[in-house]
């Protein structure tokens, strides 16, 4: 026998925290454990709070000193204990302890669960404001397998005991909405935010596994978190999995190519190509150390309208993951906001390769009218000391002229500045490239695909024409 929550209808209005607690303790068949480590010890107090808990609760605790979370979960190769291994390691071991402990045929209809978080809060120096993770291991079916969602959050508040109160409400809504949205996991995502300051807590990285989310791609639910706002920056892997920025920037080396990447052509590749091969005679490059980011920006995302095409997305994530690449989705229309983004995680080199146009871009000030400091403000972000621009040339379509830095134009008011960041090798040109290349632009490629004109396959690399046909992406029939 098993029991589900089908037919369970949910409020109509957002209920409060105290609502959702108490609507999971009077359900009977809801019953799980909590293990909450480091700062966050917020959670089952509040299930303990509205009542009802003994039937919901098997157990909560926390293994708060160090040698003894490392005795019961085992010690992290990296010594961490804030970390995604950590946390999936805690989810596992409690929900193997509760099959073990609980007789299956004593409670045949009993859905378990297990809900724990790693975190630490702001330091006394407030330097770090601190970060944390945050998972559900759950069964909606007592007879199923188990679902997980797992989330990685940053704090913004600057007091310890506030960050604790946001995760903990933080918590109660994602156990709620795993059993309560679990069906509809765009609304689930966006329910994390109930009754929180939407500027207390960022979520930077999710991830749905499991039967109830087999359908569920999680590029898509990481574009979610930019679009609603819960963060300005999120990162995906070749597999498709969204990962966690700050593990992956930390002290690298980054290159980051931007582009709209509709499809990704032979420029891009050469983008890239180029850029890697002057890095790599570089006398300190390591491979190792060496991190390329492929970057969209939800602007380029958008439709003529403000919405998103998720299906044009899943096609440029598509192309790009089966070229091994990892894609960042960010809100960061101007490039310093990308400079300043990365600067967070590494002091190591930072490269940003672009075409003429966009530099020129950079050097008008009308993109800086929000700045107190104006276009000045906007560069000491942007061309922080390790960071240098590799400049892709392009052509002039009318004279035929290649343009590069030597001979680009900006307004005449910051000729000037352009020099100067010019002349301290701030902005390096890209030489080598095949001329051949300028004349491939990504509008046209589109195009003769959507209209299928011939021709269109000796603008892009093998693999991207390949699985445009194979899968029919872009219109392609």
């Amino acid at each position: 026998m098993s029991i589900s929550l089908k037919g369970d209808k949910p409020f109509e209005n957002i209920p409060s925290i105290k609502a959702k607690a108490l609507r999971i303790n009077l359900n009977e068949h809801i019953y799980g454990t909590f293990a909450e480590i480091g700062a966050g010890q917020e959670v089952a107090r509040h299930f303990f709070r509205s009542g009802g808990a003994s039937g919901t609760i098997a157990k909560t605790m926390s293994a708060y000193d160090k040698e003894f979370s490392d005795a019961i979960y085992g010690v992290e190769p990296d010594n961490r204990y804030v970390s995604e291994s950590r946390l999936k390691k805690m989810l596992s071991h409690e929900i193997n302890l509760l099959e073990s402990r609980m007789d299956r045929l004593k409670h045949p209809n009993k859905m378990f669960f297990t809900y724990a978080n790693t975190v630490a809060t702001i330091d006394f120096a407030k330097k770090y404001r601190g970060h944390g993770w945050m998972g559900l291991k759950f069964q909606t079916d007592s007879s199923d397998d188990y679902s997980e969602i797992l989330i990685h959050v940053r704090f913004n508040l600057f007091e310890a005991r506030a960050q604790q109160e946001a995760l903990g409400l933080m918590g109660i809504n994602l156990i709620y909405g795993a059993y309560y949205k679990h069906d509809q996991p765009r609304k689930l995502l966006k329910y994390l935010n109930d009754h929180i300051d939407p500027d207390a807590i960022e979520i930077d990285t999710v991830n749905f596994s499991g039967p109830l989310f087999k359908d569920v791609d999680n590029r898509l639910m990481s574009l979610e978190l930019v679009k609603n706002g819960m963060t300005e920056a999120v990162m995906f892997g070749p597999d498709g999995n969204n990962i966690l920025p700050a593990r992956v920037l930390y002290k690298k080396n980054i290159l980051a190519i931007r582009g709209s990447f509709r499809p990704v052509t032979k420029v891009n590749e050469d983008m890239y190509d180029k850029s890697i091969e002057i890095m790599s005679h570089e006398e300190d490059y390591d491979e190792n150390e060496h991190l390329t980011l492929f970057e969209i920006t939800l602007s380029n995302l958008k439709t003529s309208n403000g919405d998103v095409n998720e299906i044009d997305f899943i096609h440029r994530a598509t192309l790009l993951c089966s070229l091994g690449m990892t894609v960042m989705i960010t809100n960061f229309k101007e490039y310093y906001r990308l400079a300043e983004y990365f600067s967070n995680y590494t002091q190591e080199k930072i490269v940003l390769t672009m075409g003429v146009n966009n530099l020129v871009e950079i050097f008008d000030e009308k993109y800086y009218d929000h700045l107190s400091g104006g276009i000045l403000e906007a560069f000491g972000k942007l061309f922080y000391k390790n960071l240098r621009i590799f400049l892709y040339p392009m052509k002039n379509k009318k004279t035929g002229e290649i343009i590069n830095s030597n001979n680009l134009h900006v307004a005449s008011r910051m000729k000037n500045l352009y020099k100067f960041f010019k002349f301290n090798n701030k902005v390096i040109d890209i030489f080598g490239f095949d001329k051949k290349l300028l004349d491939i632009y990504s509008v046209k490629v589109l195009k003769m695909i959507k209209e299928d004109q011939k021709g269109w396959e000796k603008m892009l690399p093998k693999k991207v024409t390949s699985l445009i046909k194979e899968k029919k992406l872009f219109g392609y029939n």
